[in-house]
């Protein structure tokens, strides 16, 4: 009945404008934390660029790449993954992306006959890697929204530990890197053994020559195995604070798109609920039309004639 249809889309788009009001909320927390996140990745990256200095300045110098951090296999029979996604979803297809480029390196590893172990960021590559039975050598949840350096600290004393104890031979690293606030890529790239020193210099400017007259002190070997670990460690802050960037980035879109259909949604109850009660108050008037009508034909009906006809019959 239409009373019925009425009150069946009144509720919908109550429902529909408190869904809005969620998900603008959320759009507007997920802008105001991913300003944060990239104002704390411009903050760490003068630290990340002076790092990569001193290791250009023992790369120029001549230091020795004996280094366990440094050690390349020919053979390769093992890679470790470290994948980083959120701890939440709600993010488009932040999470998704990550762990499908992920999954194929792994299938990739898998079909080479190698081994892999696995390093998990974020709740949801976890629920993911579990629920298909893959192997997961350690997992970390609660680091992803704001990363902290001793977040980046904890989870590369892991990364170090399975690849200098020689359990893995390399290291790739998956997550999702922040360009801009409208760009982000997945990125799945090698992580350890890190790159050649010679490489290294090759990256940096400056004069090499000049570079290599500093004198290190106790020693350049000593200093390079004291940063190495440092260096490890920096880099993955810088992946932790690009991913958790990204995952902001994505969940203010993927909102804003929500908030919009919602909006949407909204203007077509609306309506057809125009349409309903319209119908409605035409139903109604045809109703009353017809009863009036009704009336006047039942009164036609009972009304007595004003004079009796004479009799014009002829008698026989």
């Amino acid at each position: 009945m239409p009373g019925g249809q009425e009150r069946t889309l009144r509720r919908r788009i109550n429902s529909v404008q408190s869904t809005k009001q969620i998900t603008r909320a959320m759009e507007l927390i997920a802008a105001t934390r991913v300003v944060k996140a990239m104002q704390r990745a411009n903050a760490a990256r003068p630290y990340s660029l002076k790092m990569t200095g001193v290791i250009e300045d023992l790369a120029a110098g001549g230091v020795g790449t004996d280094d366990p951090l440094l050690r390349v296999e020919e053979d390769i029979k093992s890679v470790g993954f470290v994948v980083i996604t959120s701890d939440r979803g709600l993010a488009g297809a932040y999470n998704s992306a990550v762990i499908r480029a992920a999954e194929r390196e792994v299938m990739a590893i898998q079909t080479e006959g190698k081994d892999y172990k696995l390093v998990l960021v974020g709740k949801k590559a976890k629920d993911y890697f579990r629920f298909r039975n893959y192997e997961i050598e350690a997992s970390f949840d609660g680091m992803t929204d704001a990363p902290t350096y001793e977040d980046a600290r904890e989870l590369a004393s892991k990364v170090r530990d399975i690849f200098v104890g020689e359990k893995v031979d390399q290291v790739v690293l998956a997550y999702q890197e922040f360009i801009s606030m409208g760009t982000q890529r997945v990125a799945v790239r090698r992580f350890l053994p890190l790159e050649s020193m010679d490489t290294i210099a090759s990256e940096g400017s400056g004069d090499a020559a000049a570079r290599a007259l500093f004198e290190f002190e106790p020693s350049p070997e000593g200093v390079l195995s004291s940063l190495l670990p440092r260096y490890v460690e920096s880099r993955l802050y810088s992946a932790l604070l690009d991913a958790s960037a990204s995952e902001h980035a994505n969940r203010q879109r993927a909102m804003k798109a929500a908030t919009d259909n919602a909006e949407e949604l909204i203007t077509k109850l609306s309506r057809a609920l125009n349409r309903a009660r319209q119908d409605a108050i035409t139903t109604e008037i045809m109703e009353i039309v017809g009863g009036a009508e009704a009336l006047d034909d039942d009164d036609d009906d009972q009304k007595l004639p004003d004079e009796i006809p004479e009799d014009t019959s002829i008698p026989s």
